[in-house]
């Protein structure tokens, strides 16, 4: 299928990356039109193409991180494997991988190797913890990042056990910061004509998503150590979840919006009381402030009518949705941000859609998954020059390897 431009089309990627954190990074590189050359080891090739659900041997995981990259799968421990490797890194912009670190390096697809070969190259690895310091050796998910970086120490009842997020806030975030650090590092070469070497890590990554309590700490000078808070922010007020008829509610205000809060819910007077009329005030009585607002919730038949009394008055709420409730949200899907999918093998599914929009270029392009090793020919011939004899020679030779079930 030929594919619209797109604002990184001409580029070329090398994707030595599994599972999600740089997928995450190249999915987002591809739906900009970049050519991702996808190289899996055999013989099972990415992990994630054995993640559920598996349907007709295919991975809706695999499906929605990989849809549009180039799947090669080559024996990189051997020298044939070696050979194609070096010549795919002389012909492309960017490196990206997300081994352990150190691994990258016995692979002979190291940051010294690869600027050796093509000092243009911009290399990205991704890890859990850098490529330095007391933690680097150690392995690590997502979650492991996440209970470093003093995040999941912020999700929870106050007195209870801290929680976890169902989902890949740390590793997506991750490849996002990624895929930002490249597009910058390729901008650079156009001006200096070098390449460089990108260190991301998802610890670094959470870190930096926090907004309020690190400074708080410190500025504070320790009086003032942040934790989790249950229902409600410990620093805001109001802000947090509402017991509502059929949902929990999510109310904020911030000091501008409090007068707002007060005439939605029939009660302006409280706009003038003393012991309210400041964020800090409303922390010191947040119990009375948030059982005001529980009160009028309750006296109300339904959260559409709660709703609309708060959205009339712009303050900002939402109702806690459900997964189902967010594939089936109008806004959500005009705007493609749910988006459905058509795979030959898989069939229809919904998955996130683009996050990131041009005004010059379409959203939510059509792409392909492809099996293991699918695009071996094409790739060895179309960029290095081989015949079929010799791709059926490394075919033989177990250099090469293909599985078109998965």
């Amino acid at each position: 299928m030929s594919l619209p431009d797109h604002i990184l089309t001409g580029y070329k990627i090398l994707d030595f990356t599994h599972v999600l954190a740089g997928p995450s990074a190249t999915r987002l590189m591809v739906e900009m039109g970049a050519e991702v050359i996808k190289v899996e080891f055999p013989p099972a090739g990415d992990v994630s193409r054995g993640l559920p659900m598996i349907k007709n041997g295919r991975s809706g995981y695999f499906l929605q991180q990989n849809r549009g990259k180039k799947s090669i799968c080559v024996n990189g421990k051997t020298d044939e494997g070696r050979k194609i490797l070096d010549g795919l890194i002389a012909q492309v912009d960017v490196v990206i991988e997300n081994f352990a670190p150190g691994v990258a390096a016995r692979l002979g697809i190291g940051w010294d190797r690869v600027k050796e070969i093509n000092p243009r190259a911009v290399m990205c690895s991704l890890s859990a913890f850098g490529q330095e310091g007391p933690l680097s050796q150690q392995p690590g998910f997502d979650y492991i990042a996440q209970a470093y970086a003093g995040v999941t120490a912020m999700i929870g009842e106050p007195d209870g056990p801290p929680y976890f997020p169902l989902l890949g806030l740390g590793d997506v975030n991750t490849g996002m910061h990624a895929a930002c650090a490249i597009g910058f590092a390729l901008l650079h070469r156009e001006r200096s004509g070098k390449g460089q070497y990108l260190d991301i890590s998802l610890l670094d990554s959470y870190y930096h998503s926090h907004e309020l309590n690190v400074q708080i700490y410190s500025a504070s000078g320790g009086e003032i150590e942040p934790t989790r808070s249950g229902l409600h922010h410990y620093a805001v007020c109001p802000l947090g979840l509402f017991k509502g008829i059929d949902h929990y509610l999510f109310i904020i205000a911030l000091d501008p919006q409090w007068k707002q809060v007060c005439v939605a819910i029939e009660r302006p007077e409280l706009f003038d009381e003393e012991r309210y009329d400041s964020n800090a005030k409303r922390i010191e009585h947040r119990e009375e402030v948030n059982q005001i607002i529980q009160d009028w919730i309750d006296s109300k038949s339904s959260d559409d009518e709660i709703l609309e009394a708060l959205q009339a008055q712009r303050v900002p709420c939402a109702p806690v949705l459900s997964i189902a409730e967010t594939v089936k949200e109008p806004h959500l899907r005009e705007r493609g941000t749910v988006r459905t999918v058509s795979d030959p093998k898989f069939g229809e599914v919904e998955l996130p859609g683009m996050p990131l929009r041009f005004s010059d270029y379409p959203h939510n392009i059509p792409l392909q998954t492809a099996h293991l090793g699918e695009h071996n020919v094409e790739v060895l011939n179309g960029m290095l020059g081989y015949s079929e004899e010799q791709v059926q020679g490394l075919y033989d030779a177990g250099v090469l390897h293909q599985n078109p079930d998965t």
